[in-house]
């Protein structure tokens, strides 16, 4: 049978509103404001903020964590435990993360969203408290299981706004991530171990002198509760009017109108979301594709992550810079400010011109060769040596924003809304796969590299003798 030709009208507005719908409601206020949704954005920047900063604010205390719960017999042995603790909560979210998405498009994407906060709450406050090893993965595991935040934020993110904005929604969700990875340390780093760091303010025997390590975790948890009371003020954005195909060509009409979408791009647009409905996730290879790179992407960015510490404090004998650990946090913080400052003032003009997918392709052909500058720092000094690497770590920071917010477009434009929540949580899951494996397996390659230095693949002291020689010969 021919395929059904898309109609020759669009229905009215009149015709596919339905009044009880929330989403009906979210896309007739997209119809009616044509600015930016300041306050949904806000709402979308705390929550994702949330789902961050659990992630990274256990790295500066977890060696110190490990060793006080008694669980390794050998100093040496402490990393090896330490990176279970830091693996169960990807391993927890990427086991769920499809389920979550799937939940979002039934009932909502504000239930799965509250749910996921309240598990922080619950779950992250309990990790500061933990007195023994298990209790430690325990916590982390139900943290990770409970996590549908990400899926479900940049499926809304997209749908909040009209579609012009729709790449500044999910830059929104890409910064505040961003950020979350920045000032998790940091608050983990100061407020961990408070009775030793700051003893005329916090003494030995209260609260947080017997328990060093919940101060930092019961801080993101107070920050989750704000954002919780805050989600009761979300508006809710997936249409709910049954399960048939023509309430499904009804939704993509309203979605279309709200984005002010004319008829020839009504017909379009209605044609590609019909054979996206019409097919399993797995058969769309738009999507797939798009998680492929996005998964590919962020096992480099969680490598460049665990790597760029290590190798900014290593001794330049072994090809590092030597800093501090004061000097690396700064680095992170101008990285930090400068990616907000690119996002907020910048970022909205470019993608306008370019659009997202021609402007992810343009950095990602630049950040080749701006990795792989990262090396050569080693030869500089001074002045020069803290300007290169701030720029380049900042550039690096801007570049990955970018490319992970063209992906996220992708996605969410590859399938229709009601596959939306289901398809972000397929990519939450795979990246959360690699993600888990990244931190190790960039450790490993990072300690062969330095200590093979004189292989002839690589940049050492003793391959580039060999070189000289070599061309003297």
């Amino acid at each position: 049978m021919a395929e059904r030709a898309a109609p020759l009208l669009a229905p009215s507005e009149e015709a596919t509103h339905h009044e009880n719908c929330p989403g009906c409601r979210q896309d007739r206020r997209n119809r009616l404001h044509l600015g930016i949704p300041y306050r949904e954005f806000f709402y979308v920047w705390i929550v994702a903020l949330c789902s961050a900063l659990p992630i990274s604010s256990l790295y500066p205390f977890l060696y110190f964590m490990i060793r006080d719960l008694d669980i390794a017999k050998r100093e040496e042995d402490i990393g090896f435990y330490a990176g279970f603790v830091g693996s169960a909560f990807m391993l927890g979210r990427a086991s769920t993360s499809i389920l979550w998405g799937m939940v979002a498009d039934r009932y909502g994407r504000r239930p799965v969203i509250m749910i996921s906060l309240l598990a922080v709450i619950v779950f992250n406050t309990l990790f500061g408290l933990s007195t023994r090893y298990w209790m430690a993965i325990m916590t982390r595991s139900f943290l990770g299981f409970l996590s549908g935040l990400l899926g479900p934020i940049q499926a809304y993110a997209s749908e909040v706004c009209r579609k012009e904005y729709q790449a500044l929604g999910l830059s929104v969700v890409d910064t505040s991530w961003a950020m979350g990875l920045v000032f998790g340390p940091a608050i983990g780093g100061f407020l961990a171990q408070p009775a030793e760091k700051y003893p005329n303010i916090f003494s030995a025997e209260c609260l947080f002198g017997r328990f060093p390590y919940f101060l930092p975790c019961l801080c993101i948890s107070l920050f989750s509760v704000g954002a919780l009371i805050a989600c009761f003020w979300l508006p809710e954005t997936l249409h709910m009017h049954g399960e048939s195909k023509v309430e499904d060509e009804h939704i993509n009409v309203l979605e279309a109108l709200s984005n002010g979408s004319n008829l020839k791009g009504y017909r379009g647009e209605t044609k590609q979301r019909r054979l996206f409905s019409d097919q399993s996730l797995l058969k769309n290879w738009l999507l797939m594709s798009s998680i492929i790179v996005y998964c590919i992407f962020g096992l480099q960015s969680t490598a460049y992550s665990e790597i760029f510490s290590l190798w900014s404090v290593s001794n330049k004998k072994y090809g590092g810079l030597s800093f501090s650990s004061q000097e690396v946090g700064m680095v992170l913080a101008i990285s930090g400010i400068s990616l907000l400052v690119y996002q907020l003032v910048l970022f909205p003009h470019i993608e306008k011109h370019l659009g997202p997918i021609n402007l992810t392709r343009a950095v990602a052909a630049l950040l080749i060769p701006l990795l792989a500058s990262y090396p050569f720092m080693t030869k500089l000094s001074g002045f020069i040596l803290n300007l290169s690497v701030n720029c380049a770590s900042s550039l690096r920071s801007i570049f990955s924003s970018t490319i992970t917010v063209g992906l996220n477009i992708l996605q969410n434009n590859a399938v229709s809304q009601h596959q939306r929540g289901a398809a972000n949580g397929m990519a939450v899951t795979a990246l959360s796969l690699f993600k888990a494996f990244a931190p190790a397996g960039a450790g490993i390659l990072f300690s062969w590299a330095q200590n093979h230095q004189g292989v002839s693949i690589l940049p050492g002291k003793t391959s580039s003798k060999k070189a000289l020689i070599m061309l003297s010969k």
